[in-house]
């Protein structure tokens, strides 16, 4: 008789920064050029100018928010390297004092003395794993991925553009701007809630909840600019 040993295997999420650009870039693509075509449909009567100005909107929006990306990025590299050489520097200068550090991390988990004691010796001796300890338990940081910046720019970049095309898709079929933003609308909002549900599901949230979260702010940024255009169309 063969016993066949259940193997347990831990869901966790991956990709965690890949995920985040996509949700960063995606969820400002598909709301803002969507208010903005919602916005100019209460104000003009050609759906030219709407895809005009969305199509500009789109481009500037996902320059400007893949160049965000790339900025946050390059920053994390250079906090992340600053910390390091500081790390380096405190070992050499105050050694006993970073044992200290090490050994409070031990303490707050109930280790005793002794066994706080051994691990700090043991980790000195090797200055490079005692720093990239310090890094983790210490400051909390994890060396960053050297793409991280380009790779940021290039996700949020391109999710933008492909959220920002959703809702312009309803102008470029219809007659008038009123018939695209119905089209838009309908279009908008099932890609929000099919957003704002993987966004939940990737992230451990509840679904239903998740999606309609999303969708609701969506539809109060597109409603909103479409009534100040339309209100301020009216007085000019």
């Amino acid at each position: 008789m063969v016993i066949t040993k259940a193997v347990h295997k831990e869901e966790h999420l991956g990709s965690s920064e890949f995920i985040t650009d996509i949700v960063i870039g995606m969820s400002d693509g598909l709301t803002v050029p969507f208010a903005l075509a919602a916005g100019l449909s209460g104000a003009v009567h050609h759906n030219s100018i709407v895809i005009t100005a969305g199509i500009a909107e789109i481009v500037a929006g996902s320059i400007a928010m893949g160049l965000g990306g790339y900025l946050a990025g390059k920053t994390e590299q250079e906090h992340y390297q600053a910390e390091l050489k500081r790390e380096y520097d405190e070992i050499e200068e105050i050694p006993e004092e970073e044992k200290k550090e090490v050994k409070q991390v031990f303490a707050h988990y109930g280790l005793n003395e002794l066994i706080q004691n051994t691990i700090a010796n043991e980790l000195a001796k090797d200055k490079d794993k005692w720093v990239d300890f310090m890094m983790k338990y210490e400051l909390g940081l994890e060396k960053p991925n050297v793409n991280r910046a380009r790779n940021s720019a290039a996700t949020i970049g391109i999710s933008y553009i492909v959220g920002g095309l959703i809702p312009l898709t309803g102008y470029f079929f219809t007659q008038t701007p009123y018939q695209g933003l119905i089209v838009s609308a309908v279009l908008t909002v099932i890609c929000l809630f099919l957003f704002g549900y993987f966004k939940s599901k990737v992230t451990g949230q509840p679904l239903f909840k998740g999606a309609l979260k999303v969708t609701l702010i969506g539809i109060t940024a597109a409603t909103a600019a479409f009534l100040v255009a339309k209100e301020f169309n009216n007085l000019f």
